[in-house]
């Protein structure tokens, strides 16, 4: 369990500590996107845990989200609320109507949507939290208002993300550095027989050594690298049948099937587009690949490891704090096909390397980066922001 201690404007959380005696909370989380991607796993992930720990959890997001679809399904109690943008004052109004009925303790913003909606809701909830997901510095005027002034918190998901909002003028006392969480129970190794079918499920012949990645079809992914990679190889190497498989989809795919088919690799690469359920393309796989230009903390990753996969990773961002290298994968220059090729060339070549780094990356996501960890560290940054507003609130109230 957790605990905080509190120095002037900081807020340390020491999530050890025992707060059994706490009160319960209650909390809503607003994520008004229409797609389900890494950041709503976590939401609906983090909602869930919260309710299960006794706390009143709910969500405000978009009724035509994904979002919405999965936490009425996991039985969380929704607010509907449609976001247009960034200056969209009518859902300002209508969150605010929302806050002011549900009187909740904590609101929790988590996309940049959300955040434009955070300084409207001052004084309806007794704490804001934002998260940062993106590690790329975010606007330097608009940056040092929200995140130093209009909220109580800052979550962001490593410290790559905190040097990001640094950077841009964000006071680091304001920013807790809580990591992305995994559901370690899903993500877990196959056993003999579900390998077996995940891989049957794909076509994948015995001997054929399968990369996987998952991610959106982007340039900041990198996929093109990985495509050049898989390309080289599967023209040099042929003691080894490679299979790469990318799910996700985006603005790049087409440039994507444009570049499989000139590099000739069309058997070895396969674009699956979206799928829902993760887990058992990573049950087929041998490895698995995120070559990101730029990454928060890499969830995708995340799930590989926790399901004992050595990871191949960019040296960017988040992943340089989730993948150990030589440890529990191998860290390549960002942008570098030719790294990524001889990472994936050593992995193939050895099964030994393959199993003891999966199990190190299993053991690794299991100590650092369950669901459970970042529900009790998220938590206690709420406990934190509340206790910290209280006590403003009785300062003020002495002078008055």
């Amino acid at each position: 369990m957790t605990q905080t201690v509190q120095h002037d404007d900081a807020i340390q959380v020491h999530p050890n500590s025992n707060t059994v005696d706490a009160p319960a909370l209650s909390i809503a989380g607003v994520d008004p996107e229409l797609g389900f991607a890494g950041g709503e796993t976590q939401v609906l992930g983090l909602t869930t845990a919260l309710a299960g720990g006794g706390h009143r959890a709910e969500l405000i997001c978009d009724p035509a989200g994904r979002l919405w679809e999965r936490a009425i399904a996991a039985g969380i109690r929704c607010h509907p609320l449609r976001i247009r943008n960034a200056i969209d004052l009518s859902a300002g109004i209508r969150l605010r109507a929302i806050l002011k009925r549900e009187r909740y303790d904590v609101v929790h913003f988590h996309t940049s949507r959300a955040h434009s909606m955070a300084p409207l809701a001052r004084g309806f909830a007794r704490a804001l939290v934002v998260t940062r997901r993106m590690d790329y510095r975010p606007n330097r005027v608009f940056a040092p208002y929200l995140y130093n002034r209009a909220v109580d918190g800052v979550v962001a998901i490593s410290g790559g993300v905190a040097d990001s909002l640094a950077a841009a003028g964000v006071d680091r006392r304001h920013v807790t550095v809580v990591h992305s969480g995994v559901d370690c129970e899903r993500f877990r190794p196959p056993t003999p027989p579900q390998r077996a079918d995940a891989r049957s499920a794909l076509r994948v012949s015995d001997g054929e050594f399968v990369i996987s990645a998952v991610g959106a079809l982007e340039p900041r992914k990198g996929h093109r690298y990985l495509i050049e990679a898989v390309g080289s190889l599967a023209s040099t190497a042929a003691s080894v049948k490679l299979k790469c498989f990318i799910a996700g989809q985006g603005s790049i795919r087409g440039e994507l099937e444009r570049a499989i088919a000139q590099l000739g690799c069309a058997g070895s690469v396969k674009l699956l587009g979206r799928i829902d359920n993760p887990r058992e393309l990573l049950w087929a796989s041998d490895v698995f690949a995120m070559p990101s230009l730029k990454e928060g903390l890499g969830v995708a990753a995340l799930e590989a490891m926790a399901s004992a996969l050595p990871v191949i990773a960019s040296d960017v961002g988040g992943l340089r704090e989730v993948v150990e290298p030589d440890r529990t994968g191998i860290v390549v220059p960002p942008a570098n096909p030719e790294a990524i090729a001889s990472a994936i060339s050593r992995l193939a070549q050895s099964t030994g390397l393959r199993s003891q780094m999966g199990a190190a990356a299993r053991a690794r996501t299991v100590e650092n980066y369950s669901m459970a960890t970042m529900a009790a560290r998220t938590l206690a940054l709420y406990r934190a922001c509340v206790r910290k507003t209280r006590a403003e609130k009785e300062e003020r109230d002495r002078f008055k």
